[in-house]
């Protein structure tokens, strides 16, 4: 079922650049992994997500999830925060409104 509010949305938006940019965020969101890891994040119960915490459910490596992670933070569907050695996520707005 389509949510009509995305549809006008999508519909109503002019600019190219706008064009390009959701494009290349529906891209992001394409890869059966990186959606994962998109939903996984915006259903943490701290609302971030840590790549230590992300990796074991996807069963790859660690490097590999980051690759994605920085895929979708390209794409700014998701903010990175470095503490220490680790880097934690959080969905950004526009992430969250393509999740909807």
């Amino acid at each position: 079922m389509y949510d009509q509010r995305m549809v006008t949305a999508i519909s109503l938006t002019k600019s190219p650049q706008t064009l390009e940019k959701l494009a290349i965020q529906f891209k992001a969101l394409g890869d059966p992994t990186r959606l994962a890891l998109m939903m996984a994040v915006a259903q943490s119960s701290t609302a971030e997500a840590c790549v230590c915490d992300l990796t074991p459910d996807t069963g790859l490596k660690q490097s590999t999830v980051s690759h994605h992670l920085k895929i979708l933070v390209d794409a700014e569907l998701l903010t990175r925060t470095q503490r220490g050695k680790w880097a934690y996520y959080q969905v950004t707005d526009a992430g969250l409104n393509l999740l909807k």
